[in-house]
């Protein structure tokens, strides 16, 4: 039997390691660990909360370990174990060379990008951001630079302008479990994994996301801020503020682009030019016109538009910065 440890931390990571205990019964191979980061402190009494995967694990009765390093006494600890085999999907460290020589199999890698294209912590956003046509998941070696581990298993993913970051996480995760489970089998058959092929083309780069990326410029695009609302989505959110540099926040959840601009030609970008009942806000950008379905004010729950123009009958006529 093939002991893996599964190294992951978020809601993605967490799908694919309940799809993969749903399907490892016969195929040769196990989960018997879980490497996640520490709980966090959170909410109003900051009490300490497991990542997503560390409580599935803990609910599926599997042993958890998250060390705030991955020192010494972490290498000792996951030695014991006797795991052959590392996977990992979002656990948020590095792995260097001596926690790599741990697993006699070797350890692979889930990074949710056509690779080598969006190398870095933030590919699902850049995908939808760039407004690409299709993206993929990758399975890849683990290698000590960052994603440049040969090719294992791959499969594209088709776009239609209509993801979010979490709906196409979501996806991919789901993409993930398929790959790795066939991966796992063959390599419980072999005691090690198979050999890959190296990557091919000019690699390119993500960043992490701040709050301030999330800021909506109102002087581009309708088109390209509508990306910028799904590639954000839950975290940072894409926002921007009412009553100028100093006001209150708004977050944008919800938006589509509309082909209206001439009948707002004479507004500034950033302009709330009409609520339409039927469709939504109807806010000017520098090309094209966006309309808004979903909103939040600053501390504030979410809200639909008609909910939110019932609160804000003034909102209409608003310079947005």
């Amino acid at each position: 039997m093939l002991k893996i440890l599964y190294a992951g931390s978020p809601a993605p990571a967490a799908t694919t390691l309940r799809l993969l205990l749903d399907r490892q019964a016969q195929d040769g191979w196990q989960i018997a660990g879980v490497l996640t980061n520490p709980p966090s402190a959170k909410g109003r009494h900051k009490e300490l909360v497991p990542t997503d995967v560390g409580a599935l694990a803990a609910e599926r009765g599997i042993p958890v370990f998250c060390p705030q390093k991955l020192d010494a006494a972490a290498r000792e600890q996951i030695a014991a174990q006797g795991f052959d085999a590392l996977v990992c999907f979002a656990y948020g460290k590095i792995f260097g060379p001596k926690f790599l020589s741990l697993f006699m199999a070797g350890g692979v890698n889930v990074h949710p990008s056509l690779l080598p294209k969006y190398r870095g912590a933030t590919p699902v956003p850049a995908a939808i951001l760039n407004c690409d046509k299709e993206t993929g998941v990758t399975v890849q070696t683990l290698a000590l630079g960052m994603d440049e581990g040969e090719i294992l298993a791959q499969e594209k993913i088709a776009l239609d302008g209509t993801e979010t970051t979490d709906s196409l996480l979501d996806k991919s995760a789901q993409i993930a479990a398929a790959l790795l489970e066939g991966l796992l089998r063959d390599t419980a058959a072999a005691s090690s994994f198979p050999k890959g092929k190296p990557q091919e083309g000019e690699p390119s780069y993500t960043k992490t996301i701040s709050k301030d990326d999330a800021l909506i410029n109102w002087n581009d695009s309708a088109v390209k801020i509508a990306a910028a609302v799904r590639a954000y989505t839950s975290e940072p959110g894409s926002w921007t503020r009412i009553g100028g540099e100093t006001g209150e926040t708004l977050k944008i959840l919800k938006a589509a682009p509309l082909g209206l601009a001439d009948d707002f030609a004479s507004l500034p970008a950033g302009t709330v030019a009409a609520f339409d009942k039927k469709q939504g806000i109807l806010i000017k950008c520098g090309q094209g016109v966006l309309c808004v379905t979903e909103l939040q004010r600053q501390q504030k729950k979410a809200m639909g538009y008609k909910d939110f123009m019932n609160g804000a009958r003034d909102f209409v006529g608003t310079r947005l910065v």
